[in-house]
Formats: structure tokens, C-alpha cells, sequence
């Protein structure tokens, strides 16, 4: 049950992030903003964090490159809140934001725990034998 659920928590993580990722860069979804079908420009921070969003949460969804891509969405998340959110408020329910901090902690929990048994990092690291980007305590301790 444990693996089952790990592997859902970085599935649906990973889609929910595409998500926003997708409505910045491309429109789909209802757009970016208030107008449909409305884009960021690439090379602004938003650009910037639409990248990060469409591409990481590609990366978290099929579990590849789980650890490094966790590590750099955390960070994408604690920034966003930060910058963003607590200026309207110290609470994440005033300044609206719940989902940096959800998506932040649960990026931290992937980055420490792996990609879990359903993931491409497993099934790489099964042919190769080696750890991708996991410390071969964690691996023999069953972590993934």
C-alpha cells in the first residue's frame, strides 16, 4: 500500500504541476491570467517558471530524474511563495498560498524518497544497476 500510494502522490504531483505549466506556455487549459488562451512571455520569470512547471512536471509524473527535478521544483515553490504570496499575508489561507507550500513539501518528499517502484528511475536503474541519483543506503534500505 505504502509504494501504491507513493507512487500516486508523485503521479498526481507531477500532472497538477504540468498543468500550470501547460496554461503559461502554450494557453491550454483556460490560458495564464484572466484571458483565454493567454501566454507568458518565455523569457520573463514567469517564462522562466512555466518551463520549470511543463517540463518538471513531465519529469515528476513519469518519475525520471525524480531527486535533481524534486530539488529544483521545491525550490521553484518556496520562491514562488515567498515572493509572491507572503507579501499578502503571513498565512498560506490569507495570502492563497496553499498550493506553493503543498507542492513544495511534497517536491522535498520526492526529492528524499525517489520516484518510487512505478517510476522510470526504478526501471532504468533495474537494467542498469545503478542508483540514479540515489544513495545506495537508501536503495538497499527499500526507499524506492
Amino acid at each position: 500500500m505504502r509504494s501504491l500510494t507513493h507512487n500516486a502522490l508523485r503521479i498526481v504531483a507531477g500532472l497538477m504541476l504540468w498543468q500550470h505549466g501547460a496554461q503559461k506556455l502554450f494557453g491550454w487549459l483556460g490560458g495564464f491570467g484572466r484571458e483565454p488562451g493567454g501566454t507568458v512571455d518565455l523569457f520573463s520569470i514567469f517564462g522562466l517558471a512555466g518551463v520549470l512547471e511543463f517540463f518538471g512536471g513531465a519529469l515528476i509524473l513519469l518519475g525520471l530524474f525524480t531527486r535533481p527535478v524534486g530539488f529544483l521544483l521545491a525550490g521553484e515553490m518556496a520562491v514562488t511563495f515567498f515572493w509572491r504570496h507572503l507579501p499578502n499575508g503571513f498565512w498560506p489561507i490569507q495570502n492563497r498560498g496553499e498550493l506553493p507550500v503543498l507542492f513544495c513539501f511534497i517536491f522535498l518528499f520526492l526529492m528524499a524518497a525517489g520516484g518510487g517502484s512505478f517510476s522510470l528511475d526504478h526501471l532504468l536503474r533495474r537494467r542498469s544497476g545503478t542508483a540514479l541519483g540515489a544513495t545506495e543506503e537508501g536503495e538497499a534500505a527499500g526507499a524506492e
